[in-house]
């Protein structure tokens, strides 16, 4: 498989992000349900806590991707979910510095909603990857 970031302009790169990617050669493609901060047992977990909810929605599509043989290195697009924008942006870092530290910089949208199915849930991630 073969990856090229598409950037007609630089400022989403400072941010961890591609504006688009092109992806030729591609033997598998996951499409993954939206992630958020819930148990192994299906209980929503972290009610409150920002920063904890993304970090437990990250680890929960990490188990998604590794389940099929994939990892954040596979993002090629992202889509963040979230009840509240100004309350998930100072928290953003735990989301940036996994996709950092994994090599990754799928194309990503932020999308603030009224609510997500589980009430309680402030951030949820869809993703989709690529091998």
């Amino acid at each position: 498989m073969e990856r090229t970031a598409v950037n007609p302009v630089s400022w989403s790169v400072a941010l961890g992000f591609n504006q688009g990617e092109v992806v030729t050669g591609a033997t598998r493609t996951l499409y993954a349900s939206g992630q958020t901060a819930m148990s192994a047992a299906g209980r929503p977990e972290h009610e409150g806590d920002v920063a904890a909810q993304l970090a437990l929605s990250v680890d929960n599509l990490e188990a998604v991707l590794a389940a099929a043989r994939m990892t954040l290195t596979n993002l090629v697009r992202l889509t963040v979910y979230t009840t509240g924008i100004d309350a998930l942006m100072p928290h953003y870092g735990v989301l940036a510095g996994r996709l950092g530290a994994a090599g990754a910089a799928p194309a990503t949208t932020m999308l603030e909603v009224v609510r997500l199915a589980i009430p309680g849930q402030v951030v949820e991630l869809e993703a989709t990857a690529v091998d």
